[in-house]
């Protein structure tokens, strides 16, 4: 165990242009006290004002502190590669824009719902219910559609778990899950193409 390292390396790390990282910075590290704060303060990286995303992977990371500390084993584990994602200052938004892409996602989600009731020929259920309950044929019964439009602003609260940016609950909401499960498959990509170690072509002789 005294000549044990064992690193883990993180999965994403979000990181200012030209930073240097350190190796405390990608990995959580276990090891003896008398070498632990060198080992984390062990430069790894250092970020080119033109990157965008780099990896890090965890068999690059062992060599180095193999050739450091050459007595000491050292254990990996947990993910194979850190996400070292570059983040710059983003620009402010502009008050049109922001109002012209809102009319579009208003507009685009209101004609969606409208077309789906057309479908399924809402009115007509909703004067079927009207006249199944009271015995009158209107050819607009409020009773039933006044509810079910309130049901609806309500029922997206809820199935999203949010009103603004006040999270209802702290279940994550669908919309959530498919943003994390498309982050992950997004993070495999990256870490497949951007990796020169993780393909490696073998020309036919």
């Amino acid at each position: 165990m005294e000549k044990t390292i064992y690193i883990r390396m993180r999965n994403r790390v979000q990181v200012k242009p030209e930073e240097s990282l350190l190796l405390k910075d990608i990995a959580q590290i276990i090891a003896s006290e008398d070498i632990y704060e060198d080992l984390a303060a062990l430069p790894v990286l250092k970020i080119s004002p033109k990157d965008h995303i780099h990896i890090v992977d965890v068999m690059k990371v062992i060599h180095f502190i193999t050739e450091i500390y050459p007595d000491y084993d050292v254990q990996a584990v947990g993910p194979p590669q850190t996400i070292i994602e570059v983040i710059y200052k983003k620009k402010g938004m502009s008050i049109p824009f922001f109002i012209l892409v809102w009319f579009l996602l208003f507009f685009g989600a209101a004609l969606t719902i409208m077309n789906f009731h057309e479908d399924v020929s809402m009115q007509a259920v909703h004067e079927r219910l009207y006249y199944m309950m009271t015995g009158k044929k209107v050819e607009k019964p409020l009773l039933f559609q006044i509810p079910y439009s309130i049901g609806i602003g309500v029922g997206m609260i809820l199935f999203f778990n949010h009103v603004f940016k006040k999270r209802l609950n702290e279940e994550p909401s669908p919309l959530e899950v498919e943003m994390f499960n498309y982050q992950q498959s997004l993070d495999q990509y990256v870490i497949l193409h951007e990796n020169k170690e993780s393909v490696k072509h073998i020309d036919d002789d």
